[in-house]
């Protein structure tokens, strides 16, 4: 089989099963050493067998390429595909329901793949659209999209669904909800967007009262369509734990109520925000919600399972998650809240 397509399977094994970054860095490292070499290269290498002294390959990466050229699947690749297993046991309708993920990352900021590889990922788990939301400006540690680099990913993102087939890429983003509720983000630019994800990041423990009129604010706001990780809580994870911040949920939800933003369900395992109490408040107030991975990497993308085991749990209607809905409905939703 193909040695790229073999390190490529393992780094999406690796990630879906959330193993630690550095494993998944080096198979995704060893293929696109492998793919930037030309066939002679190949032929010689697997002919000398010299693979462990091209540098960005190690031991492991080395056998997988020279099983994987030998005509037979490599057994690590193998024995991954053996224990791979659905992620949840529940919510399986929702899940069947979902058209496509409306919160990723790339390499365009602190994702770690490059947006075609997510698509062509996202195409692959049965998705009919994708959402690539990388960070705004002011997120400088995630490598935010500057306005001159964020026209930039529009046309890649055109030229992509050229490209792409039965498949559609939405051009979003994750904008920053600044510390008065404003978006970090040029507003005759977030204009052009599909899909805008509008998120805290900064300024977490702020009190109760500052956070929520920062957040109405940004909800107000008619770039906004969803509501991203209300809370900010970390759960569990590589970056530690951290509290939810403080504010009136019901003043938040009926902001998204009245302005027609969605809340999201984040699906990251170390999220898991909002908590299952303010999924049940948003559900009662009448919100609409929006399942979506968070995904940084390609393997992440099936973290949508985790959502929607959790919003099936709660008794969420799945017309109440708009990216259940078709694509042309999805987006004339999207412009009519801006």
């Amino acid at each position: 089989m193909n040695p790229v397509s073999a390190l490529r399977e393992i780094g999406f094994l690796l990630e879906r099963s959330r193993a630690d970054t550095y494993r998944v860095r080096a198979y995704r490292q060893a293929a696109d050493v492998v793919e930037g070499l030309t066939d002679q290269q190949v032929s010689d290498h697997q002919r000398e067998r010299s693979w462990g002294t091209v540098p960005g390959i190690g031991p492991k990466t080395a056998t997988v390429i020279s099983e994987a050229l030998q005509g037979k699947v490599p057994e690590a690749l193998q024995k991954l595909r053996d224990q791979r297993a659905p992620l949840t046991e529940g919510g399986l309708d929702m899940r069947a329901a979902l058209k496509g993920d409306l919160h990723c990352h790339s390499t365009w900021s602190d994702g770690g793949s490059p947006l075609e590889e997510m698509m062509i990922t996202a195409q692959s788990l049965g998705h009919s659209y994708c959402a690539i939301t990388d960070h705004s400006p002011r997120l400088k540690v995630a490598r935010g999209l500057s306005a001159d680099r964020l026209r930039e990913q529009i046309q890649v993102v055109r030229d992509l669904n050229e490209a792409m087939t039965d498949f559609r890429v939405l051009q979003g983003i994750e904008v920053d909800i600044l510390d008065d509720g404003s978006l970090d983000q040029e507003d005759s630019l977030l204009a052009e967007l599909d899909v805008v994800v509008s998120s805290v990041h900064s300024k977490l423990r702020s009190d109760s009262e500052s956070m929520t009129y920062r957040m109405v604010n940004a909800i107000a706001n008619p770039r906004t369509n969803i509501l991203g990780h209300c809370t900010g809580r970390l759960v569990e994870g590589d970056r530690g734990t951290r509290p939810e911040s403080v504010f009136d949920a019901e003043v938040v939800f009926e902001a998204c109520r009245q302005f027609n933003v969605a809340v999201e369900i984040n699906s990251r395992p170390e999220r898991r925000d909002p908590p299952s109490e303010l999924i049940k408040l948003a559900a009662d107030m009448g919100c609409l919600f929006s399942i979506d991975t968070d995904a940084h990497a390609p393997g992440q993308l099936e973290f949508l399972s985790y959502g929607c085991e959790r919003a099936e749990r709660l008794g969420i209607d799945p017309e109440r998650v708009i990216n259940t809905w078709p694509v042309v409905k999805l987006l004339e939703w999207c412009r009519s809240t801006g």
